[in-house]
């Protein structure tokens, strides 16, 4: 049951960034290259016997053929991934069609050769090399995604880690994350922070692959400070605190929060600060957003 669970969840964002996803094609890529190298001693395909000019014409053909399923694939799921977000099992079943695709390329690919005569399968029929086609594209394509996955989620955990590491923070007395009400936040490298009380943090706003930090000085003036940092590392690292997603462009401090209206369009958020217009609150939210504000003004 929980495995069934785990698959229905939604795949996490850091996996169908744009960044994200180009580093994944870039090192499928070479995996695929280097592992074609490393297999040229072992392999029994016919497509590495031939050396004639219309058969390596057709071959590139191939190759340009798949890179653009695959590009044109990510392309796709960047798209539908960040619009309504795509589940764990959508994602293997997206992936694994990739494969199935460059597989029947594979086989159109190899019977157009046989049949103008440039190269020779033997005796082997169609659906048995397109089964051998799918065996190996799974390892060149199935195995990089893997790996690809382990990563992004390893260096999204670190990057986690670096947002809610207090050790380095200079203060005159030390941090302690939820009870002197900081929120500290680190970029994407941890080379930047920026530590602000929470009482003077109203929201925090995406903007690309930067945040916008909206909060007010010691003279009650608003301000904004930028870095480079996931909106979701910020709402995993501060769940416990004030700080709630609304909007899949904005988290909001709670505690700040002077108006909740209902407009045709949903619910709206302000501060009832003059130059801070209103935050749209979206149907996936809107129902732990209506809770925090009660629980507050209750």
């Amino acid at each position: 049951m929980s495995r069934m669970i785990s698959l229905l969840d939604k795949v996490p964002r850091y996996l169908l960034g744009r960044k994200e996803l180009t580093w994944t094609l870039i090192f499928t890529a070479l995996f695929a290259f280097v592992f074609l190298l490393l297999n040229l001693p072992f392999s029994q395909n016919p497509w590495l016997e031939v050396i004639s000019g219309g058969a390596v014409i057709l071959l590139v053909c191939f190759f340009l053929a798949c890179v653009v399923i695959v590009v044109v694939s990510r392309m796709l799921l960047f798209r539908l991934g960040y619009r309504n977000g795509v589940s764990v099992l959508g994602y293997v079943l997206w992936s694994l069609g990739e494969m199935v695709l460059v597989s029947l390329l594979y086989t159109f690919f190899t019977s157009e050769g046989v049949k103008v005569g440039l190269i020779d399968i033997g005796g082997s029929r169609l659906l048995t090399l397109f089964f051998e086609a799918l065996t190996f594209t799974f390892w060149c394509m199935g195995i990089p995604y893997l790996i690809s996955c382990l990563y992004l989620s390893l260096a999204d955990k670190s990057n986690t880690m670096r947002l809610t590491d207090y050790g380095d923070v200079v203060s005159d007395a030390p941090a302690k994350p939820y009870e002197d009400k900081k929120i500290t936040l680190f970029d994407n490298n941890g080379a930047l922070k920026f530590s602000v009380s929470s009482e003077n943090l109203y929201f925090i706003e995406s903007d690309d692959n930067y945040i916008r930090v909206w909060y007010s000085d010691s003279s009650g003036q608003m301000k904004q400070y930028m870095l480079r940092c996931r909106l979701k590392t910020v709402e995993d690292s501060f769940s416990d605190s004030d700080l709630v997603r609304c909007h899949r462009k904005y988290i909001v401090n709670i505690a700040k929060v002077r108006i909740l209206k209902a407009e045709k369009e949903g619910y709206k958020i302000s501060f009832g600060i003059d130059g801070v217009g209103a935050i749209p609150i979206s149907k996936t939210y809107e129902k732990n957003v209506l809770a925090r504000f009660n629980s507050k003004t209750s």
